[in-house]
Formats: structure tokens, C-alpha cells, sequence
């Protein structure tokens, strides 16, 4: 080949090269966001696919909550916020139920990515109101940025840490610069913020709890409450957004009434009894046996296992490693072996469960066998810092034969103990200096004490003392905001695109920030990094990559004695709604559903007549 062939191959590869990264840094002027891919939907999309856009709207319908409120400030560590008052927020961006981590352009009609990629600009719909009639402005998008990372719960600061600026370069233009183009999923995160209306929040104090209906923009306001009690929410008729393709089929009932019980048990007979519409079951026992009542057998009361293609995360029990009980990898390795999956899932939960291996359970991002390729050399510059298991082994639980009696396990937790400094005495577990292992176990409801008190007795064998503390839900969260507790029963739940929120889980800022969502105090200069490396990827592959080894590292730390998972949503409800026949990736969305006239007649005379 001559030289002049070579020189036009490179002028060639050269143009291609300039043609990629011009590409690359062109400004995109967009309807949606998604982390993986780009967004399912076209531009000009007339709805969610899995809504009837023509849904009748009417009726009111009852729900059930737990504990109690004070607040309806979901924003700030103080109070204890009523769930259900979310829906008079609405945001920049509305997530779609069917992909995977996409967000379409809601209060906002266009998304705006600069070249550089370090930033992001939302111009507004100019007929998005507030429900006073106040228009919504780029100044409201900038107070509630700044107000949320200020005086809002700590995760804010931990999820906004990357924003550099915001602007508001008009009425209905806000710009937010970023420090770096690392974090790729910071622009959607941004365009997930609820939009507050600054003048509303002028004369009062967003740092304390709010005891009066909020100032919203969403299909639904509240209409009246009983503070603690019973929550009304009431359809705005002149909803700004109804005709909207991210509204249209959605939030179809007039009234949505939520009533407030001391725990679930009681919830569950309100339900039986018609004081509630519908039930999400996350009881095994009660889904397989909790539902042969009268409303059943006569067809007025369905059940439905619904396929649900989400993680499901990691459930378990969570050691706080704040507790220097638990700071010894071999202690919390050791509290695993005594947890007999294979015994509770046939004598309580009816084989209803799989045991859970990874914190990306149910998902791609799941670590499995050992780590090879790209996901190796990730891991080899941390070797010496991590256990050899992470290199050597196979992540697994312990399988009994469920017959609990669990020796081998037993034996294994005694041999690690006794590494970490524990032994055996008199039939108590001490230490060198004689101080007996014990610990308490929080719970936020009696209903778990059924899968607690079964390890308790496991623990006991082992010399360890063991006491279970529950309490009411109010008092269980402000206990696990201020971190005061040993170990506890909770669920770390994941999206189908791990990001940002694993900083907090799993970073350090966040196991010292009060009201964090770091429950187990993790604090671990390998994790660190990878959460750091993961937040750097660019495309699916690599974050699979990131969040497998993440996994792997999580795992063998053994901050948490992982239960079960299912892929299944069980909902139970009364057979007065309507709702789409196509399948959604979530199992189930609630606001899609309407009131039918005709079946809301059969059931709601039967519910008068009942005792």
C-alpha cells in the first residue's frame, strides 16, 4: 500500500474521530431521560402504555396506613410525614412505570444537556399552576433546590453534592451547572425534585414539622384530616396537567381516603371488613392463609400474584456497626451462620420465598461464581484491602435441611467467634475480659416478631443474649434516624439503574448524617471507591460491571444477615375498580385503576349489609 493510501486512511479515521466527538458534544434538546438506552416513547407520545387514557374518573376509595402523622413535610428529618400527602407533589420529571430508571419531561416540556455535559437546563410548561393559581417559575425550581439541600433531609445534600450552580435564566428556564461529567445520572435525579411554591413557604418554617395542608401542583390536594388519624385527598377538578401524556389515565378517583392503624394486624381486619379498598400482602403466612373469609368465597374480595420485573433488593436483619459489638467482620460473619433460611421458609412463609444472595437481587446487577474479566481487574488494585472470599469463593448462605437444628452452622459460628475473641463459657458467650455477647433486636411492629423470636432462639444457643425491642412506628423512626439501635429488621430496596442513591446506603457522609438511609453505618474506603467508579460509568455494561463488584464487596462484609426475596407483588382488594389488561413492568400501579359503576354497586351493597 502507497504512502498516499495511508495518509487518506488516517485523514479518514481522523474525520471519523472528529464526526464522533462532535457527535458527542452536540447540545440535545430532549422530551425524556432514561439511565439505560434512550427513552421508549416518542416525542409526540399520547400516554403511558399502560394506562386507558379515556379512564372514567369518580368515587372515592379507602386506604390503610400504620403508625400515625404529625407532618405533612415528607422533606425534612423532623415529624413523622403522612405518606399519602406526596401526591400533591409533583416534579420536573414523572418516572414511567414499564422501563427501566426513564424519566419523561412533566412540569417541564423540555430537557436541555449542554455539550460539555456538565449540567442541565428544564424550560416549564407555562400552564403549570399551583393549586392557588400561581404560575410556576424557575425562581421555585431554584428556592426548592436550595431549600432542600440546606434544610432538607441529608440524603439531599449527599444527592446534589455534584451540582456546582443553579440558575434561573427567566421565567420558565432553570440551569443547573454541574462540577464534573462524571455523574450521569445527576440530570434526572434533578428533574425528580418536587417543585415547591417559594411565595407559599415565605412566612413559614421549612425546617419544622407542617401541621396544614401544603401548597401543591398535583392531581390531588388535601381536602380535610384528623392529625394522627384519617388523611382525605380530593382530585383538583381544574388539574393544570390532566390532558398531559405523563397525567392522562392516571389519578382517577375523587377522594382518596387514608385511615391510620396501630399495626398491621388491625389494618388487615379493616380490609376484611370493607373499611379498606385494597391491600398490598408482604406476609407470606397471611397471603397463604389470611384471606378464607366470606367476601372471598363469594367472589367480592380478589387475589392476585402479580409478576413484578424489578429488584427486589436485600431484606434482613441490619447490624448497626456504630456498636463496636459489630465491628468485627468475623462476629457479623458468624450471626449469619445461625439464620436457618431453609426452616423458616417451610414453617412460616408456605415455600413461598427464595433466599436472597445479592443486594441487586432479582437483576443483572447481581454478583455470582467468581469475579473474571473486567470485573476483576476492578477489584485486583483493592486486594490486599478485601477478604480473600471475594477473590476465591462463591458468595452463598448456609443451607440446613430444615428440620432447625441447625450443628453445622452452629459449629461454624462458634469457630469464627472464637477468632474474634468470644468463647463459650458456662454457656455464655464472652469475651477475654468475661463480658457476655448481647444485643437487642428493634422492630417496628409486632408482625416481625414471628421471624425475629425463631433467631432469637438460634442466637441463644450459642451463648449469645439476645432481647427483642418493638415499638411504634413513630418511635421505631426516630430511633433509626438518630441510629440508636443494635440491629434491626429492614429492606434496602434498589432501582433498576444503581447510582447516586448508593452513597447513601453505603457511604461514609451518610453513616454520620442523621436521618440517612446508611443503617449499618457502612464506612469502607473499597466501597467508597466503587460506589465512586460506578457514578463514572458511561453505558450498561460498565455499570453492570460496577455494581456486581460493589455487590461482591458488600456481600462479604457481612453487615447484614440477608432473609428472602419474591418476584411477585400479592395484592388483595374489594372488586369495585377497573383497570388496563396490559401487564406493567412494576406488577402493579394503583393509579391506573378506576372505579367500575357496576361492580362498585354489587360490592358496596354487600359491604353495607355486612355485620
Amino acid at each position: 500500500m502507497s504512502w498516499e493510501a495511508d495518509v487518506r486512511i488516517l485523514l479518514i479515521l481522523l474525520l471519523c474521530l472528529w464526526t464522533g466527538a462532535a457527535q458527542a458534544a452536540e447540545l440535545v434538546r430532549t422530551h425524556g431521560l432514561a439511565l439505560v438506552g434512550t427513552p421508549a416513547l416518542p416525542p409526540d407520545f399520547p400516554h403511558f402504555p399502560y394506562v386507558k387514557p379515556d379512564a372514567p374518573k369518580g368515587g372515592e376509595v379507602a386506604t390503610a396506613g400504620l403508625g400515625t402523622f404529625d407532618s405533612f413535610n415528607p422533606f425534612i428529618v423532623r415529624g413523622t410525614p403522612a405518606a399519602s400527602a406526596a401526591r400533591v407533589f409533583e416534579s420536573l420529571m414523572t418516572r414511567s412505570a414499564d422501563e427501566p430508571e426513564t424519566a419523561y419531561g412533566h412540569l417541564a416540556a423540555v430537557i436541555e444537556l449542554p455539550e460539555d455535559r456538565k449540567g442541565v437546563a428544564f424550560e416549564l410548561r407555562p400552564e403549570a399552576r399551583f393549586h392557588d393559581g400561581t404560575k410556576i417559575t424557575a425562581e421555585d425550581v431554584v428556592w426548592t433546590f436550595n431549600t432542600l439541600r440546606e434544610k432538607g433531609r441529608p440524603f439531599y445534600r449527599q444527592y446534589y453534592a455534584d451540582v456546582a450552580s443553579v440558575t434561573a435564566e427567566g421565567p420558565l428556564r432553570v440551569v443547573f451547572r454541574f462540577t464534573n461529567d462524571q455523574n450521569r445520572e445527576l440530570a434526572q435525579i434533578l428533574g425528580e425534585m418536587p417543585v415547591l411554591p417559594k411565595h407559599w413557604w415565605a412566612s413559614r418554617d421549612f425546617t419544622k414539622p407542617l401541621t396544614e395542608p401544603p401548597l401543591g401542583s398535583g392531581a390531588y390536594r388535601v381536602a380535610s384530616f384528623e392529625m394522627g388519624r384519617t388523611l382525605v385527598l380530593e382530585r383538583v377538578p381544574d388539574y393544570w396537567g390532566a390532558k398531559l401524556p405523563t397525567a392522562k389515565g392516571l389519578a382517577n378517583f375523587d377522594r382518596i381516603r387514608t385511615e391510620y392503624y396501630r399495626d398491621a394486624t388491625v389494618a388487615q381486619e379493616a380490609f376484611k371488613a370493607g373499611q379498606v379498598d385494597w391491600r398490598i400482602e408482604n406476609i407470606a403466612k397471611e397471603w397463604a392463609t389470611g384471606y378464607d373469609f366470606p367476601a372471598v368465597a363469594k367472589g367480592l374480595v380478589r387475589k392476585e400474584s402479580l409478576k413484578r420485573n424489578l429488584p427486589t433488593g436485600m431484606q434482613g436483619f441490619a447490624m448497626n456497626t456504630r456498636r463496636p459489638l459489630f465491628q468485627n467482620r468475623l462476629v457479623r460473619e458468624a450471626l449469619v451462620q445461625l439464620f436457618d433460611f431453609e426452616w423458616m421458609n417451610r414453617n412460616l412463609f408456605y415455600g413461598q420465598y427464595e433466599r436472597t444472595l445479592s443486594y441487586y437481587s432479582n437483576s443483572d446487577f447481581a454478583s455470582s461464581g467468581l469475579p473474571l474479566g473486567a470485573e476483576l481487574a476492578l477489584l485486583e488494585p483493592y486486594r490486599a484491602k478485601l477478604p480473600a472470599a471475594v477473590f476465591d469463593k462463591n458468595f452463598t448462605l448456609p443451607v440446613t435441611d430444615g428440620s432447625g437444628n441447625n450443628r453445622e452452622g452452629l459449629r461454624r459460628a462458634l469457630a469464627l467467634f472464637k477468632e474474634a475473641g468470644w468463647e463459650v463459657r458456662d454457656r455464655k458467650l464472652v469475651n477475654a475480659q468475661g463480658t457476655r455477647f448481647a444485643f437487642e433486636i428493634l422492630l417496628s411492629s409486632p408482625t416481625y416478631e414471628r421471624i425475629a423470636l425463631p433467631y432469637v432462639q438460634w442466637l441463644e444457643r450459642s451463648g449469645i443474649e439476645v432481647r427483642v425491642r418493638t415499638v411504634d412506628p413513630a418511635q421505631y423512626q426516630r430511633l433509626m434516624d438518630s441510629f440508636d439501635f443494635d440491629m434491626t429488621d429492614t429492606v434496602f430496596g434498589q432501582s433498576g439503574s444503581p447510582g447516586n442513591e448508593q452513597l447513601e446506603f453505603w457511604g461514609c457522609t451518610a453513616a454520620k448524617a442523621e436521618g440517612s438511609a446508611n443503617t449499618m453505618g457502612v464506612c469502607n474506603e473499597v466501597v467508597e471507591a466503587l460506589i465512586a467508579n460506578l457514578l463514572r460509568t458511561s453505558d450498561h455494561a460498565s455499570q453492570v460491571t460496577a455494581v456486581r463488584a460493589l455487590d461482591r464487596v458488600l456481600l462479604n462484609q457481612h453487615f447484614i444477615v440477608p432473609q428472602w426475596h419474591s418476584d411477585k407483588v400479592n395484592i388483595a382488594y374489594w372488586d369495585r375498580f377497573g383497570r388496563p389488561s396490559a401487564p406493567v413492568r412494576s406488577g402493579v400501579v394503583i393509579d391506573s385503576w378506576w372505579i367500575d359503576p357496576a361492580r362498585a354497586a354489587v360490592t358496596d351493597a354487600a359491604r353495607r349489609m355486612a355485620p
